[in-house]
């Protein structure tokens, strides 16, 4: 007979406990939860899975399922690699779920702040018509797809809005430092100054004695817009919409929108998620609430016995071919088909738009730069000109 130990040992639960503990060949008489602060995680409520760390895991786990590894031994060998503290810990408990018998959709039903309601009614789908493995590719293809495409599009619209912060930084520095040391000179010249010059010299003035208003409107601003955005859907819906709308970044959020939606919508017909159902799924994961409202009517179309693509006819989110290749779809019976088209066409046109802007925006930023450089160069260089001539 063994002698009796005590220790400690991280688990997600008192199940998962026992199950590391008998791999090793100890067999627990008492399992206590341990309330020291040495072994108590903080944290402010349960984390999000990264985008990112979900893709990784979803390319890794259909790789598992295609190789022939079982559901069990796959969320084993995950959880156990798992850099992700909250994946790994939802990846724990749903292997405790899955060796008691529940059913893995089931099993990560439970934790929605780990794996998206797309990957759950799929992986649902998939284990009722027993395709799990085609299942699994077809939600790492277009998880990749999508997290690639959403990564194109912000690497587009942040670089920009950096280049901006740093020629107002230049602009602030020229004129809080700069221009007061030339402007010493002029006065103590007796030499009339010229009307930007004055002008210049006031907002540098003006700067130097109020700088903390512009910073503390702007910290205000940006809490009031993500307190907004957040909690306020009409204000949510607004920004969506007036963002569709920019002159030059507004259709590549659209195209963007329509391929992140046609690609879900034709992962979800491939996997025999029925209609209605796919399209409320697809209104949550869409990520903008104008395309979102059009499926919902799209949605409210159908279960009225009309047909989806008129919906979408009657928005001007989605252009022609978008809807023409949607009809066919429908009457054909190969709208999972069509759809895939569709989200490969404009995932193409985004990249190749992404491209281009990324080619156009950086001559615009060193011409803005340059101009906004260029007037505070000639309000300091206009009275010297003047005292030259008078001299």
């Amino acid at each position: 007979m063994g002698a009796t130990q005590k220790g400690t040992i991280d688990a997600a639960n008192k199940a998962a406990a026992i199950s590391k503990l008998r791999e090793k060949g100890i067999n627990p008489r008492e399992i206590e939860e341990s309330k020291s602060l040495l072994h108590m995680e903080v944290s402010l409520g349960s984390k999000k899975v990264k985008t990112q760390d979900f893709v990784i895991y979803c390319r890794q786990f259909a790789t598992l399922i295609r190789a022939g590894v079982s559901l069990v031994e796959a969320t084993d060998i995950l959880a156990k690699q798992a850099t992700s503290k909250p994946l790994k810990k939802a990846l724990e408990a749903v292997e405790e779920d899955i060796r008691s018998g529940i059913p893995f959709s089931d099993a990560v039903r439970k934790h929605p702040k780990a794996f998206p309601e797309l990957f759950v009614n799929m992986m649902r789908s998939g284990e009722a018509t027993g395709n799990i493995d085609d299942t699994l590719e077809r939600l790492a293809n277009s998880y990749e797809k999508s997290f690639r495409l959403i990564k194109k599009v912000q690497s587009t619209l942040t670089y920009p809005a950096m280049l901006l912060v740093m020629i107002l930084v230049v602009v602030f520095f020229m004129l809080i430092f700069i221009v007061p040391t030339f402007v010493e000179s002029f006065e103590s010249m007796d030499a009339e100054l010229p009307t930007l010059t004055v002008w210049t010299v006031a907002l540098g003035d003006w700067l130097r004695q109020y700088w903390w208003f512009p910073i503390g409107a702007l910290a205000i601003g940006v809490v009031v817009f993500q307190y907004l955005y957040r909690n306020n859907e009409q204000f949510h819906y607004t920004v969506h919409y007036l963002m569709l709308k920019m002159p030059i970044f507004g259709p590549l959020l659209q195209k963007s929108a329509i391929a992140r939606l046609t690609r879900n919508l034709s992962s979800l017909f491939s996997s025999a998620v029925p209609i209605l159902q796919a399209l409320t799924i697809s209104q949550k994961v869409s990520g903008n609430p104008v395309v979102g409202k059009v499926v919902l009517d799209a949605r409210s179309s159908l279960e009225r016995g009309s047909s989806l693509t008129e919906p979408l006819e009657k928005s001007w989110i989605f252009p022609p071919m978008v809807t023409s290749m949607t009809r066919i779809g429908e009457s054909t019976g190969s709208l999972d088909y069509m759809l895939e088209k569709i989200a490969d066409f404009y995932e193409e046109e985004v990249e190749r738009t992404v491209d281009t802007l990324k080619s156009l925006i950086e001559p615009l930023m060193i011409v803005i730069l340059a101009g906004a450089v260029g007037l505070i160069v000639a309000a300091i260089f206009l009275p010297m000109f003047s005292l030259y001539e008078n001299m």
